[in-house]
């Protein structure tokens, strides 16, 4: 049977911007609670910890749920896929807006966490009907789109909030998802005739619980105030997913080909995302908390939400840039080169904001920097996961280097609040500066890890693999 035909050539452009929107809304729908958690704590009465969930509940229903999508729409079944996910999404953005309980708000959120499970889908509907370079640079918009939707999505979330409300900042999400799901009824093209893909329940399930466990450690700073209760929830996620791994190893139909994920380009392409994004997440969660820090503190700008969220406007617009230049880069230069020039772009983010000395807008710059670091290295990632891996695995490889992601930044998270957490003084309600400015030096051994575990490579991978990206 041959593979899924390639798009015309005068339907491409406009398979690529369908594409491209649908990835943009879910972006906007994941990060629409950030902004939100101080509304929801102050207007649901419920603890800022608490409220916490309505993003991290997002993270760990878009791990969970990405290679699970990655099966069913591993082929045949992909535009289907793609379709009931974002009717699943739109279902939660109704939850989030009805005036219900906190837990059906967590249980909309949740749904909504979906939508991040699907942009490896798109990524793989261009890999299989777009041409080739077209296919190669779409597919870098879609991973940068979350760079864009974040300062897309936070100061226009805030500014609904301020003069609507909560339910309304929310109803936004909704409409968003209503918008994804018609362009994907009406865009995205059918697929070949295949056999019904089969789901490894069995890994699913052990899945989510092992990935559960893992967040659990990394999101929730407050489980390291009790050094052993923190460590019992780390081991257990370590045996539930040596189990999973196990079964995967063992199934015939794997959620997930650990065998594949194994090989050389793959590993160290998923191994560099789990560092470099704990890295760029420690700068991002220092640099938006020092610009909102309130007045009365002797540093910060005490910029209100609305205002917060536009600062983000350089960060989206740099990310927005590295998105469209750096696949040039990369057929000129190759992946790796690439890669560490938006890295260093990050880690000259952190050198300028530690040396920025008060100044709104070197701040500003070094959050542009940081934009462009992360756009880029969410342009080039596909290229270096993908490196070698068939075009059947696409959306599974994806899908797990979406997890990897997620877990990343939530490491970068948590680190932020634990790093910030020590450096305020006992009684005292903001940390010292040099809290933030450490927090932004520790990022820098994260990014040239990274940089290091791309660059290791065994002699007997490049003999084997002369074609792989580099």
């Amino acid at each position: 049977m041959t593979a899924s035909p390639v798009a015309a050539a005068p339907e491409a452009g406009g398979l690529s911007a369908a594409l491209l929107c649908t990835a943009l809304s879910a972006a906007v729908v994941g990060s629409v609670g950030a902004p939100l958690i101080t509304p929801v704590a102050r207007g649901m009465h419920v603890s800022l910890s608490a409220a916490q969930w309505t993003l991290t509940i997002v993270l760990f229903t878009g791990a969970v749920a990405g290679p699970v999508l990655g099966r069913l729409g591993s082929g045949a079944y992909r535009r289907a896929t793609i379709r009931g996910a974002i009717a699943v999404v739109t279902l939660g953005g109704v939850l989030t807006v009805l005036p219900l309980s906190f837990a059906a708000l967590l249980v909309g959120r949740g749904l909504q966490g979906i939508g991040v499970a699907v942009v490896p889908l798109l990524m793989s509907v261009a890999r299989a009907h777009l041409p080739a370079e077209r296919s190669a640079r779409t597919i870098g918009a879609l991973s940068v789109a979350s760079t864009v939707g974040i300062g897309v999505g936070y100061p226009v979330v805030s500014l609904v909030d301020q003069l609507a409300g909560l339910r309304a900042a929310y109803g936004l999400g909704l409409a968003l998802s209503v918008v994804a799901l018609v362009i994907a009824w009406r865009s995205l093209p059918a697929e070949a005739p295949g056999a019904r893909p089969r789901i490894d329940v069995a890994g699913a399930a052990l899945l989510a619980a092992g990935t559960l466990g893992v967040l659990l450690v990394v999101a929730e700073p407050a489980l390291w105030s009790r050094v052993w209760p923190a460590l019992a929830v780390l081991a257990g996620a370590a045996v539930v997913l040596t189990a999973w791994a196990a079964v995967e190893l063992r199934a015939p139909s794997p959620l997930v080909d650990l065998r594949l994920l194994s090989r050389g380009p793959v590993l160290r392409a998923n191994i560099a995302m789990l560092v470099v994004g704990c890295g760029l997440y420690l700068l991002f969660s220092a640099f938006t908390r020092f610009v909102q820090t309130p007045a009365g503190a002797p540093y910060g700008f005490a910029l209100p939400g609305v205002a917060a969220g536009a600062a983000l406007i350089p960060f989206s617009a740099l990310g927005f840039i590295a998105g469209r230049w750096l696949p040039r880069c990369v057929e000129r230069f190759g992946a790796g080169l690439a890669y560490a020039l938006s890295v260093g772009a990050a880690a000259a983010a952190a050198l300028l904001f530690v040396g920025a000395d008060g100044s709104l807008p070197a701040v500003l710059a070094a959050t542009a920097l940081l934009g462009f670091g992360v756009g880029g290295v969410a342009t080039v990632m596909p290229r270096l996961v993908l490196a070698g891996a068939p075009q059947s695995e696409t959306a599974s490889v994806l899908s797990i280097n979406q997890i990897v992601r997620s877990i990343g930044f939530s490491g970068g998270s948590a680190l932020a609040g634990l790093l910030l957490a020590s450096a305020t003084p006992a009684g005292a309600l903001w940390p010292d500066e040099a809290g933030y400015l450490t927090a932004a030096l520790w990022a820098l051994p994260a990014l040239g890890l990274s940089i290091v575990v791309l660059a290791v490579r065994r002699p007997a991978s490049r003999r084997t693999t002369p074609g792989a990206a580099p």
